[in-house]
């Protein structure tokens, strides 16, 4: 198929013998939303890295379609913190033109920092940030490895969003890590739960019920998830404070979220 973007078939990769992904199989198209979560030393940045180009696979193979842009969000801005530097000049190490960088921070919130030191940011702004160097690339696939860390819950949620909104807008695929397992029921089309291999996969619906899932993240979680239901038809600030609705045009005539538990 002509939208499948990423292809990775029995990929495994092996550390002095020990395997971290072992005989992983998966396939992304564009336009899905995949969250890969898993326990620490699980395999999950192993695989986004192999996904990447940047980790050799012991054996399997991942396979990416023709003329690929991929936009990559790491976990965390990694700067010497004396080195001067401002939200402009970050931007323009990434090679694109100054409109489309000021345009990119402009859709993630934070065109205002254009001249603030890449030091002074929030956790929230500097997610914000990177999100925009990637969407300055105008990729067809974004990887986001833990999107949210260092940001507040309510920041989380608007991140969120607006990951889902860029989705729609660049017709991409999304492939991220997580350990939000809550706003990963709400955020993602398909779960994938790894531990070196796939324990399961599946819609955020039915993976709670999954044994396999039980099994690694433990029952109270599972039954956590298993009824949670986020009613999401409105968008969040910077603050995670509702500001409408989302780009369905579905009003909402209320300001919170409904987290239903029976």
């Amino acid at each position: 198929m002509t939208d499948v973007l990423i292809a990775i078939d029995n990929l495994t990769v092996r550390f002095e013998s020990r395997p971290v992904v072992d005989r992983v199989n998966l396939s992304l198209h564009r336009g899905d939303i995949i969250t890969i979560i898993g326990p620490n030393g699980a395999g999950k940045t192993t695989l986004i890295k192999s996904v990447l180009g940047i980790q050799t696979a012991t054996s399997g193979r991942v396979t990416r379609a023709k003329n690929l842009v991929i936009g990559y969000v790491p976990q965390h801005l990694s700067l010497e913190s004396t080195l001067p530097l401002s939200v402009k000049r970050f931007m323009l190490l990434s090679g694109r033109p100054l409109t489309e960088c000021t345009s990119a921070l402009a859709r993630t919130g934070v065109g205002h920092l254009l001249n603030a030191s890449v030091h002074h940011l929030s956790g929230g702004e500097q997610q914000r940030l990177l999100l925009a160097r990637a969407l300055a690339r105008r990729p067809d696939l974004l990887v986001l490895d833990e999107p949210a860390q260092g940001v507040d819950i309510n920041g989380q949620a608007a991140l969120y969003d607006l990951i889902r909104q860029l989705r729609d807008e660049l017709n991409c695929g999304v492939i991220m890590i997580s350990h939000d397992l809550h706003l990963v029921m709400a955020a993602t089309d398909q779960v994938i739960c790894l531990n070196q291999h796939i324990c399961c996969s599946g819609s955020p619906a039915d993976i709670s019920h999954d044994p396999a899932f039980i099994e690694t993240f433990g029952r109270p979680v599972a039954e956590s998830l298993a009824v949670y239901h986020h009613h999401h038809n409105h968008s969040h600030d910077l603050h995670g404070n509702v500001v409408g609705p989302d780009h369905s045009g579905t009003a909402t005539g209320h300001g919170d979220c409904h987290h239903d538990h029976h």
